[in-house]
């Protein structure tokens, strides 16, 4: 694609995943005519992943009204679910940043020529006084000297003052990347952390943390397909915001709470000991056992909604894949054995 942008998307770099991932993609490419260009592959990686309930349902109503993935349905589906963080807002910040930099760039450009000019004048005007008997003359240049020392003086306030106002817009420049990279990196639907922004946070966890004093707990909403069919969508995701809160409720402030893909949620738990990361998990699971939700339009009972919770402990030699199969493996085992436990 021509078409630039500041904002890179970070993916998964493990050979073994994105190999699995494009066993996949490749059909929907070929079945659906779409071309195989950067942008295309990118929406199909998020589609197949599953990672990405918004976009795979956009991806579905094209494929379901059988449109064409053409040049702008393409950008429309990376700029609006790829790069969440919305490639408008990233250009936009550029824009401003590149008009304040010219702006005191001009300011100062401004003041440093009008302070030679300033000084070429006061070595002239020094040679002329010692030059200059009669008072008349003298006062004339003293004169004039004055005159300018105002006049620079007021271009140094001028400057300060653009200093100023650049000082405040880099601020609120500031700000609003912090914002935009709090969307880069945040779950639409939960406001967890989303699929990239945990793949990064656990490889860095990895990377700083000493062999078992990580846990990684993946939660998974047991029969989650019957809420969908049997509720609707909606009140699906209501069940993963409700499963997502008490996650945010009960985890540590150093802990970091994900949504893993689809109704699989994930903490990652570093600097925590075995018994406080069952704890947790357990705290979860009981409290969403516990839980009575019922349907807003009618106030009807959703019945129990369990979930079933793998925990694995860091160990040496560990990468972000080692760690999350073994998690997996004990999820795995607490739904073959009845759903509704942790795994440990």
């Amino acid at each position: 694609m021509d078409t630039k942008s500041t904002f890179l998307p970070a993916y998964d770099f493990s050979l073994a995943s994105n190999l699995d991932l494009l066993k996949a993609i490749l059909p929907i490419l070929n079945n659906h005519k779409i071309a195989a260009n950067p942008i295309n592959y990118a929406i199909c990686y998020d589609y197949v992943a599953g990672h990405n309930a918004t976009l795979s349902k956009a991806v579905d109503l094209l494929i379901e009204q059988n449109k064409p993935f053409d040049r702008d349905t393409s950008l429309e589906l990376y700029g609006k679910h790829i790069c969440s963080a919305s490639l408008a807002s990233f250009e936009n910040i550029n824009n401003q940043i590149q008009k304040v930099i010219e702006q005191t760039s001009g300011a100062i450009i401004d003041t440093c020529s009008k302070a030679e000019e300033t000084n070429d004048s006061f070595q002239k005007k020094s040679i002329m006084l010692e030059n200059i008997a009669d008072s008349t003359g003298i006062n004339q240049i003293l004169k004039e000297i004055i005159e300018e020392t105002r006049s620079l003086s007021l271009i140094s306030q001028a400057m300060q003052t653009k200093l100023n106002d650049a000082n405040r817009e880099m601020e609120q420049l500031r700000s609003e990347l912090e914002q935009v990279r709090q969307i880069s990196v945040t779950d639409g639907l939960t406001g967890l952390l989303n699929r990239r922004a945990f793949d990064q946070t656990l490889a860095q966890v990895i990377e700083q943390s000493k062999p078992e004093t990580a846990y990684l707990s993946l939660l998974d909403i047991d029969h989650f397909k019957k809420v969908n069919d049997t509720y609707g969508h909606t009140i699906g995701d209501n069940v993963i915001k409700f499963v997502a809160s008490l996650m945010k409720q009960h985890a540590e402030e150093h802990h970091h709470v994900a949504r893993y893909g689809g109704e699989e949620l994930a903490i990652i738990m570093p600097d925590t000991p075995k018994e406080k990361a069952i704890e947790i998990s357990e705290t979860i699971r009981m409290a969403m056992e516990n839980s009575n939700l019922k349907r807003k339009s009618d106030n009807q009972p959703l019945g129990k909604i369990t979930l079933s919770i793998g925990i694995a402990k860091l160990q040496d030699k560990d990468n972000p894949d080692s760690f999350i199969v073994r998690a997996d493996k004990a999820l795995y085992q607490a739904k073959e054995t009845g759903r509704n436990k942790v795994v440990h």
